[in-house]
């Protein structure tokens, strides 16, 4: 089974930078979309950024101009960049990857585990 892995949680000072990481242990054959997913306390999970295989990136009204979402294809890599961080990005952080395995046809999303993003006032 696939599961993706986030790093780089932790905690921040209001007005601080984090950048998150996901990776998996295995190499995808077509890699489509990752996104990025946060479900903060008491709340429902709500989409935060995406990056297509164009390249093109789309951010929440709530993260625009703050989060920068990119990827390093070559090294299985994808990234979150937040800065300007709000007591309000208080949430677990998921990355999802839409592809495709070397040995399963179909495309397919891969949730990563969540990694817990605090940022105190």
């Amino acid at each position: 089974q696939v599961q993706p892995v986030e790093s780089g949680g932790g905690l921040v000072q209001a007005g601080g930078s984090l950048k998150l990481s996901c990776t998996t242990s295995e190499t995808f054959f077509s890699l489509k979309h990752t996104g990025w997913y946060r479900q903060a306390p008491g709340k429902q999970r709500e989409w935060v950024a995406t990056i297509t295989s164009s390249g093109t990136t789309t951010y929440a009204d709530s993260v625009q101009g703050r989060f920068t979402v990119s990827r390093d294809v070559a090294k299985n890599m994808h990234y979150l960049q937040m800065n300007s961080l709000k007591p309000e990005d208080t949430a677990v952080y998921y990355c999802k990857i839409s592809a495709s395995l070397y040995t399963v046809p179909g495309q397919r999303d891969y949730w990563g585990r969540g990694t817990q993003v605090t940022v105190s006032s």
